[in-house]
């Protein structure tokens, strides 16, 4: 039992220093990771450590700073880079999988034994090869943070259930002021109703007012986290009125909802969170669907899994699935809504997994948890080795400088901006208004040339450009025009 233990530590090492390298190969491609990094590559510079920016003059209201923090952090420790802007997620995930580890270890009832080690080491490794899971431990996103905060607060609340230190009390009431910095009062949800939901079924009310330190871990909830909301009313007013009724409202109630002020809003069909469900937790979602059905069918005597003690089954499968369940009457989503349930849901995995294995299904189990690491890095090193094939910028921005010898400054793209192309410029490239394209043709002045990304697709501005212009480079998406100065 030792060596298996062993051998699995190795394996899920493997898995997160691969994802760890996928970090550094892969270019920024639009829309999500350069945003962010753009946003906190301008609170690098700027020092402004209270709001987040958006762009110069427009603040960004739409998410709370600790995921802007840890990579403005990296950024100035480390230098801008992919590798840097990307390290915090995977840190966060780092801490993801270890507290599913020690979950693991107070659901069983032998915590200190190699049984149960086998099945928290499990229950990480299946949380790390999962679709999201693997693909949101290197991404520049704020999800990771908060399934960092939701992860914490429900583990602290099994191990205090099962009589662990008071510590992990205290650290209930961190997790939670870390999801208001994260991702806002959504963590209350998160993380709230599972909590109801087991209190609720098992009466267990005396044991969970017992367990937590509720007056003073409120107390130290807030001052961590409200300090911060107050300072970003105060220097940009109307960040509260945005975030709380706009983002956390009016956005889950209305499908096409038009306030958004950084992006689209996302319609789809009721319930399509639960497809999303299964493409993120896919191989292993799909495998426990399939494994309870066929234990239904069969009605076999041993249960895929043993329930825990103080129905703990119960509080783990409520934290697995409240993302779904929340989300599923909403239409503006994202898939990486699921994340902070995909933790409960290897927890929930495991005993199914583990029952396999001593039935002689160790090929299986290998193969389901190679899959997901195998396609994100082969992926990974084609899109490295062609990062043409990618909705990015940096190839056409570094050739600004690199081959054409012309500042940033004098890169302009034709309609909006890519903010891939604002990162890799470091905010230096401009946008150009579609209308103005003749105008500036004329009246091009500029020290030296000037350069036009245009998109493929406008036939018609490609004619007018060329009228003084001529092509020198082209990406996925763009048509690199030099404009001479006008004379």
């Amino acid at each position: 039992m030792t060596t298996t233990v062993n051998r699995l530590f190795w394996l899920l090492a493997a898995i997160l220093l691969a994802r760890l390298g996928l970090c550094a190969m892969l270019p920024f491609a639009d829309t999500t990771e350069p945003r962010y990094a753009e946003i906190a590559r301008i609170m690098a510079s700027s020092g402004d450590w209270i709001t987040p920016w958006f762009r110069e003059g427009v603040p960004f209201w739409g998410k709370p700073p600790l995921s802007f923090w840890s990579q403005a952090l990296a950024f100035k420790l480390l230098g801008v880079s992919e590798f840097a802007g990307r390290l915090p997620s995977w840190l966060a995930n780092l801490g993801v999988v270890a507290l599913i580890y020690r979950a693991g270890l107070a659901l069983h009832n032998r915590p200190s034994s190699n049984e149960a080690r086998l099945g928290g080491l499990l229950a990480a490794i299946i949380y790390s090869t999962m679709a999201l899971g693997f693909l949101s431990a290197g991404t520049v996103m704020t999800d990771s943070f908060l399934a960092l905060a939701t992860t914490l607060v429900i583990t602290s609340l099994i191990i205090r259930i099962q009589g662990g230190p008071a510590i992990w009390g205290w650290l209930f009431f961190i997790g939670l002021a870390l999801g208001l910095l994260a991702k806002g009062p959504l963590v209350l949800v998160l993380s709230g109703l599972p909590v109801f939901i087991w209190v609720a079924a098992t009466r267990n009310w005396p044991l969970l007012w017992r367990c937590l330190p509720w007056v003073p871990g409120t107390l130290l909830m807030l001052a961590l986290s409200v300090p911060w909301y107050l300072l970003a009313e105060l220097k940009t007013p109307g960040f509260i009125d945005y975030f709380i009724v706009g983002e956390h409202i009016k956005r889950f109630l209305v499908s096409n909802w038009q306030g958004d002020l950084y992006g689209n809003a996302h319609e789809f069909t009721r319930g399509t969170i639960w497809l999303y469900l299964a493409l993120a937790s896919f191989p292993w979602g799909p495998i426990m669907l399939a494994s309870v059905v066929a234990w239904l069918w069969t009605k076999r005597a041993d249960r895929p899994s043993a329930r825990p003690a103080q129905g703990l089954t119960i509080l783990v499968l409520a934290a697995a699935f409240t993302p779904v369940l929340f989300f599923t009457f909403s239409g503006n989503i994202l898939w990486t809504y699921v994340l902070p349930g995909l933790p409960f849901l290897a927890l929930a995995i495991e005993p199914l997994v583990t029952r396999w294995r001593f039935r002689g299904t160790q090929p299986t189990v290998l193969a389901a948890v190679l899959l997901i690491p195998l396609i994100g890095s082969l992926a990974g090193g084609w899109f490295a080795t062609h990062p043409d094939q990618l909705k990015t910028e940096k190839t056409l921005v570094t050739a600004v400088q690199d081959r054409f010898d012309v500042s940033p400054e004098r890169l302009f793209y034709l309609g909006d901006l890519p903010f891939s192309a604002r990162f890799y410029s470091q905010g230096q490239a401009h946008t150009l208004a579609p209308e103005r394209l003749g105008h500036f043709l004329e009246r091009q002045t500029g020290k030296g040339p000037a350069l036009v990304a245009v998109d493929r697709d406008d036939a018609a501005a490609r004619e007018t450009i060329r009228r003084r212009g001529q092509p020198v480079d082209t990406d996925k998406r763009y048509i690199l025009f030099r404009v001479p100065p006008a004379s």
